[in-house]
């Protein structure tokens, strides 16, 4: 950092354009703060927040009494209200948990009392019989319906967020990477790269940065370094299908160690596609291998085995940022707030793959009252 003086002054810094970062460049805007956003990339929702199966989920399958869960199911209410009176494309389509024999059957038991503590009572029991009647196509021993997931259109969703914000008195910085930062006079002072670079100083910073926030936090003198979690990459790839999809829900199986397995799920448009499938990674590289397809035939086959030979094509893949490697149970979403990282008036979000999306409302509704920002939506 260079100790200048002449630095120029916002209230509040986001860093990170994604979906939970213009939710709480919005929710800190609303509240009457001065907000400028760091974006390294030139566009919104460039990694996470546009590599994903866009799916608003119910709140299942998450440790009772996590933030994954609470924020999932208040998320998710205020996800579906605020797309209603919005216009931005949301549509709740349901889905269903399959099981294929008996161990499966017990583990979506299991589901169904996991998802009750967790406060979501809505799911249904469904006999194969049943399962036949709405979606014949597929093939099981039992299934959970869960009426209230559902799907929205995620870019829709983040230029909302955006126009909120911005017309809320919030500014976005593109192509504006942070380079560094330090504790100085009761504030923070910002370097950014970019091709305009600039310095800041601001009285709190938001790092909201996603795959980068471990990074991030290592940039940042005075940041307690032992607060700063390991980060993980777990690659999902997707596959679409070639025609039209029998399906008019979507379908999921069992959960696998690191996601939710290969599941169906459908744009608004109604186009089908498959996965994540989960492959931990050493660095960020989009393209999908087609020769993964052959696995996903065997799972998809299990619950439907009508898919034909060759429907599968190479679509698109996400990286997870998680904080808890392959052997080690799920993490919850970590919210620090200034106790925790060590420095005044930084804050920050770690681990905060799905259900991100869903609940990016109530994760910034979290860090405001963490951070004692008075009410304001």
């Amino acid at each position: 950092m260079s100790g200048r003086t002449d630095w120029a002054v916002a209230d509040s810094v986001v860093v990170g354009a994604g979906v939970v970062g213009l939710a709480v460049a919005r929710r800190l805007a609303l509240a009457g703060r001065d907000v400028v956003v760091l974006e390294a990339a030139d566009a919104i929702g460039t990694e996470t927040s546009s590599r994903n199966s866009e799916v608003i989920h119910a709140g299942i399958y998450y440790p009772t009494g996590s933030l994954k869960a609470r924020l999932c199911v208040e998320g998710k209410e205020a996800l579906y209200a605020y797309c209603a009176a919005r216009g931005v494309p949301a549509k709740r389509l349901g889905k269903l948990i399959v099981a294929t024999g008996a161990k499966e059957e017990e583990g979506l038991a299991a589901l169904q009392a996991k998802a009750a503590a967790n406060g979501v009572f809505d799911l249904a029991w469904l006999t194969p019989a049943e399962v036949a009647r709405i979606e014949p196509a597929i093939r099981c021993t039992a299934a959970l319906l869960s009426p209230s997931t559902g799907i929205l259109d995620s870019h829709a969703y983040m230029l909302s967020l955006q126009g909120e914000a911005e017309a809320a008195g919030a500014a976005i910085a593109f192509e504006t990477p942070l380079l560094g930062a330090r504790p100085a006079g009761g504030g923070i002072e910002i370097e950014t790269g970019g091709a305009a670079p600039m310095r800041l100083s601001c009285d709190l910073l938001v790092n909201c940065a996603g795959l980068d926030a471990p990074a991030l936090s290592r940039r940042i003198e005075g940041v307690a370094a032992a607060r700063v979690p390991t980060p993980y990459l777990a690659k999902g790839s997707y596959f679409t299908l070639a025609g039209r999809a029998p399906f008019q829900r979507l379908i999921y199986p069992m959960p696998e160690p690191g996601g939710l397995g290969v599941h169906v799920t459908l744009d608004m448009a109604g186009q089908a596609r498959f996965g994540p499938d989960v492959e931990w990674v050493s660095e960020r590289r989009y393209e999908v291998d087609p020769r993964r397809a052959e696995k996903f035939y065997a799972a998809i086959r299990a619950y439907w085995p009508g898919l034909p030979d060759g429907a599968l094509q190479p679509g698109y893949s996400g990286i997870r940022p998680k904080i808890g490697g392959p052997k080690a149970p799920a993490a919850d979403f970590v919210i620090q707030g200034p106790a925790e990282t060590g420095l005044s008036g930084y804050a920050a979000l770690y681990g905060i793959e799905s259900p991100g999306l869903t609940a990016s409302l109530a994760l910034a509704d979290a860090l405001v009252a963490k951070l004692g920002i008075d009410e304001g939506k």
